[in-house]
C-alpha cells in the first residue's frame, strides 16, 4: 500500500515513468528462450508454467514492447518484440489449417479453437508493429483482416461471430459485443498504422452496432451476450457472474472501454453522438459501480443497477481512468479529470505493487488481494494498464 497523496497523476512525466516501471517488472525474465515469452507471473516476479502460453497473451505483451521501444528507444526493446512477433508467425500460426493456436505448452498446441477474440489481438499487434516502423509487418495486417472477414464476418448482421471449430466448419451461435470490442479497437490501430480507410469503416459499423443499436436495446448500455438474430441473451452465464471472458451482467469496465474506443474514433471521423454516448456510458458505469465504502469499481451489476460481482479487477480501473482523461480532454468538463484523479488515487493505493513492481490482478471488495498470481496466460500481462497510460499520453499529452 502507498498512501502518497501528493503524485501528479495529470502528468506527462509520471505517466511515462509509470509505464517504465511496468516493463521493469517483466523485461529482465519475459524472453522464453524456447521460443515466445513466458506469461505467468506471481506478484514477486516468480515464473511458474513455464510452457503454458494463450494467443492474446503473446500478442499484448507484443504490443507493450513496441509501445516501449517507441517510448524510450534502446537495444532491448526491440529484441523482446521482435521475439515476441517471430514466435507469433512461426508457432502460433498453423499453415496447415491457416488458422492461429489459442494456446500451447511443451508438447505443442493445447487448444485449436478459432477465436475471433484472438484474430483481433493478431490484427492489434501487427497493426502497433507495422505504425511503430517495422514494414514487414503490413502483408500480416491485411492477412488477418482477410482471415476475419472470410471466416468471422457476418453481413447480415454487421458484427463479427465468436467461436468456430479448429477446422473451421462448425461455427458457435453464441454471438457477443467483447470480440467485437476488441476488433474495433484493432481496426482503429490498423487504421492508424495503414491510413486505409477499410478499417475506419469497419471500427466505426462497429462502434454504432454495439455501442448504439445494441446497447439501445437494454436502456443505452452494452450487454455482453446475444444470440444469433442479435436479440439479447439475458441467460447466458447468468449462473457465471465471475466467468473471466463472458460474465453475466453489465460490466462497468466494458462501458468505459467502449467510452475510449468512441473518443478514439472520435478523432479519426468526428461525430458528436460518440461523445453522447461516451459521456453517458461513462457516467452510467461510474454512479453504478463506484465503491462509495472501500473505493474503486466493482465488476458487475445486474439489469435492476444491484452489484453481482464485488471483486474488483485491474483492467476496470485502468481503462475507467482513461476512459476519464479521453473525457475531459474532449469535454473540457472538470468533473471527468475529477473522476481520473479518483480512479488513479485508488489505483495508486491498492492495485500498484510498490514493493514488487506491475500490477496486482484481483482484489476481493474490502481491497483485500485474493491470489498471489500477478499475471497468467490470457489473464493478464499489464498490458490494459500499459495500454491506458499511453493512450493518455498520446491523445491528452501528446
Amino acid at each position: 500500500m502507498n498512501n502518497d497523496r501528493n503524485v501528479n497523476f495529470r502528468s506527462k512525466d509520471f505517466l511515462e515513468k509509470h509505464v517504465s516501471s511496468i516493463l521493469d517488472f517483466y523485461t529482465d525474465k519475459i524472453i522464453d528462450e524456447n521460443g515466445g515469452y513466458h506469461q505467468n507471473y506471481k506478484d514477486d516476479g516468480t515464473l511458474f508454467d513455464l510452457d503454458k502460453k494463450q494467443l492474446v497473451s503473446s500478442c499484448r505483451m507484443i504490443f507493450n514492447y513496441i509501445k516501449a521501444d517507441s517510448m524510450f528507444g534502446g537495444a532491448t526493446y526491440p529484441k523482446i518484440w521482435q521475439h515476441g512477433l517471430d514466435y507469433l508467425r512461426a508457432v502460433h500460426w498453423q499453415n496447415e489449417r491457416q488458422g492461429y493456436s489459442w494456446t500451447l505448452d511443451d508438447t505443442g498446441v493445447t487448444d485449436e479453437t478459432n477465436q475471433c477474440y484472438g484474430l483481433a489481438f493478431v490484427l492489434l499487434a501487427f497493426s502497433t508493429a507495422l505504425k511503430g516502423g517495422d514494414e514487414s509487418a503490413r502483408a500480416d495486417v491485411y492477412h488477418t483482416y482477410e482471415l476475419m472477414e472470410k471466416h468471422f464476418w457476418q453481413a447480415d448482421i454487421g458484427l463479427y461471430a465468436d467461436e468456430i471449430s479448429a477446422d473451421w466448419q462448425q461455427m458457435s451461435d453464441y454471438r457477443g459485443q467483447n470480440s467485437n470490442m476488441h476488433s474495433c479497437e484493432a481496426m482503429l490501430l490498423a487504421y492508424e498504422a495503414t491510413e486505409d480507410t477499410l478499417f475506419l469503416d469497419r471500427a466505426y459499423s462497429l462502434a454504432q452496432k454495439i455501442a448504439v443499436e445494441q446497447a439501445d436495446k437494454t436502456n443505452g448500455l452494452v450487454w455482453e451476450h446475444f444470440k444469433t438474430d442479435l436479440s439479447i441473451d439475458w441467460d447466458y452465464n447468468r449462473d457465471d457472474p465471475k466467468n473471466l471472458y463472458r460474465p453475466w451482467g453489465f460490466q462497468p469496465g466494458h462501458q468505459t472501454e467502449w467510452t475510449k474506443l468512441l473518443l478514439m474514433l472520435h478523432k479519426h471521423r468526428p461525430e458528436q453522438w460518440m461523445i453522447d454516448r461516451a459521456k453517458s456510458l461513462f457516467d452510467h458505469a461510474v454512479s453504478s459501480a463506484w465503491d462509495d465504502v472501500n473505493g474503486g469499481l466493482f465488476y458487475g451489476y445486474d439489469d435492476q443497477g444491484n452489484i453481482c460481482d464485488d471483486d474488483k479487477y485491474f483492467w476496470v480501473q485502468a481503462e475507467s481512468f482513461a476512459a476519464a482523461a479521453l473525457l475531459a480532454h474532449a469535454t473540457g468538463d472538470e468533473q471527468y479529470w475529477q473522476w481520473y484523479d479518483k480512479l488513479w488515487a485508488y489505483c495508486w493505493e491498492h492495485f500498484v505493487d510498490h514493493e514488487n513492481g506491475a500490477w496486482l490482478r484481483l482484489l476481493n471488495a474490502d481491497n483485500s488481494s485474493q491470489s498471489d498470481v500477478k499475471s497468467a496466460a490470457g489473464a493478464k500481462c499489464d498490458y490494459h494498464t500499459l495500454g491506458a497510460c499511453t493512450v493518455v499520453l498520446e491523445s491528452v499529452f501528446n
